[in-house]
């Protein structure tokens, strides 16, 4: 948010630009309160599981973490609303990389990112009201023990939606055939159209030391559909195997 850096650029002081963010978030749950009439507990409580949903490994929203009778047509308007506020970057499962990702949505398994990753900063650490200047320090030296991958992941997911993408990851949970179990965290395609070759898997890693063991299954069983694979990381440009490594913050360029 082009205020908290502002902030952050005049005062150096975290606990001031987390004040900001906070604000924001708070705006937010007016707007919630005011505009999402006859579901606005819905939209909250979505709203408020954000960020222990991308905490876990998988990331993929649950609802059953809402209610146990919890079902997507319940909380698809909900959904919707949060995407349309631009709160929200909903990412759905595309089942078949093929040339339409959208043509094999399964749009009741997504995940749910944050539209801005310095709001979900704010809106995970919230147990005492502010995010703590050491907070910040934590996570920037990478001395905090959480999971990182989220806000990796929620960085990528809000450049590819400034980019003009929308967002699309790929999920084979299969319990018979491990060459098919694997998990792709986003999936875009080519601008321009071709017969085959269209679709670019990316993987984002947050540390130094990672495997890409799922990515390497999909670029074998897909091969005739993929265009460039990416690993989006913290090193330098490079390109290994037919594999482009990027440093995070060249996604925008894809």
């Amino acid at each position: 948010m082009p205020q908290a850096v502002e902030e952050y650029i005049n005062t150096k002081d975290f606990n001031k630009v987390d004040q900001i963010k906070r604000n924001i978030l708070n705006l937010y749950r007016q707007d919630i309160g005011k505009h999402a009439e006859g579901y606005h507990l819905k939209v909250e409580s979505i709203f408020d599981e954000i960020p222990a949903q991308l905490q876990k490994h998988e990331k993929k929203f649950r609802l059953a973490s809402i209610s146990k009778d919890a079902r997507f047509r319940d909380y698809e308007d909900a959904m919707f609303w949060l995407k349309d506020a631009m709160i929200m970057n909903p990412c759905y499962n595309s089942t078949q990389p093929s040339i339409g990702l959208k043509l094999n949505t399964d749009f009741m398994t997504l995940k749910c990112y944050m539209a801005d990753t310095g709001l979900l900063i704010s809106h995970s650490f919230d147990e005492n009201g502010i995010v703590t200047e050491e907070i910040y320090k934590k996570i920037l030296f990478d001395k905090l023990e959480f999971n990182e991958g989220m806000i990796m992941e929620n960085m990528v997911a809000q450049m590819l939606v400034a980019s003009g993408h929308k967002l699309y990851f790929y999920s084979n949970p299969s319990r018979k055939d491990i060459s098919s179990r694997m998990e792709i965290d986003f999936l875009i395609a080519k601008s321009k159209i071709s017969s085959k070759h269209n679709i670019s898997p990316i993987e984002v890693k947050s540390g130094k030391n990672y495997t890409i063991s799922s990515l390497k299954k999909f670029i074998a069983k897909y091969k005739e559909q993929l265009y460039l694979p990416y690993v989006l990381h913290t090193g330098d440009l490079k390109e290994e195997n037919g594999i482009v490594y990027l440093p995070i913050y060249m996604t925008c360029l894809l």
